[in-house]
């Protein structure tokens, strides 16, 4: 078999296997890559919401990723949940000797039942910082408007590209709208609309499972609008295929395509 690109992700660990790590690694293993992980966070949560957040240490995750780096040949870098300012810097130091590789951006400010995942200093390192080097930003409509300090999507987007972010995806679903509308705002001020059918149930991890779906994509060679493309699909039949194994929100199914 030949190599499998690797997507070198920096996630947090959920234990109730929904979100974070786990979700990433079952979406860019359906798409015939390898995933390597740093842990930014460690969390105690379950399918209803996190209640505690636990960042790890900078120093530990640059050590992590410096070891890993000399090894492997990444072909992407998702980055999810951060937790901490400072794991943020050090995200982006690290980036900064791999301008050539794609990097998707899922930032990640609260999770589904509530609760708070980011300070107000994390949102500035992500927009200063981050931003400069992300080939793709997944933001729902509510991150997007915490990250520009923004009310209307369309200035939130553009806003964010300002910032340097070559694609912004704006998701959706927490809007009060029929479908589920998808803002895609790309370079030369071109803007593409995905709609997509609104399934019944919340969803946990379904922003994990998109980010990391479109860095498994770009890792395999595809540009950034297909990959953005085929990745809402997936999403979307993972979402259609979801499954609660707890009292809380749905599990995308990431492995639909296996089941018989």
């Amino acid at each position: 078999m030949s190599r499998r690109p690797v997507v070198l992700c920096f996630s947090g660990h959920d234990p109730s296997g929904g979100a974070g790590i786990q979700a990433d690694i079952e979406s860019i293993i359906s798409h015939q890559c390898h995933a390597a992980s740093i842990i930014t966070a460690l969390t105690e949560q379950n399918s209803q919401n996190v209640k505690t957040l636990i960042p790890q240490r900078p120093a530990d995750i640059l050590s992590q990723a410096q070891t890993l780096l000399a090894d492997y040949k990444i072909a992407a870098f998702k980055i999810g949940l951060i937790g901490d300012a400072g794991v943020a810097q050090t995200i982006a130091q690290i980036l900064r000797d791999y301008p050539n590789v794609p990097v998707v951006l899922d930032p990640v400010l609260a999770a589904g039942g509530g609760t708070e995942l980011a300070s107000q200093q994390l949102i500035e390192v992500i927009v200063d910082q981050l931003l400069p080097m992300t080939t793709v930003l997944t933001p729902n409509s509510q991150e997007a408007r915490r990250l520009a300090g923004l009310s209307d999507l369309a200035a939130c987007g553009h806003f964010l590209q300002a910032k340097g972010a070559e694609f912004v995806l704006i998701t959706g679903s927490h809007e009060d709208s029929a479908l589920v509308h998808n803002r895609l705002y790309q370079p030369d001020n071109m803007l593409e609309t995905f709609n997509w059918e609104r399934l019944p149930h919340s969803y946990h991890g379904s922003g994990c499972t998109l980010a990391s779906a479109i860095a498994a994509l770009m890792a395999q060679g595809l540009d950034a609008f297909t990959a953005i493309s085929e990745a809402q699909e997936f999403t979307w039949q993972s979402l259609a295929a979801a499954y609660q194994p707890g009292q809380g929100q749905h599990n995308p199914d990431r492995l639909f395509w296996v089941e018989t």
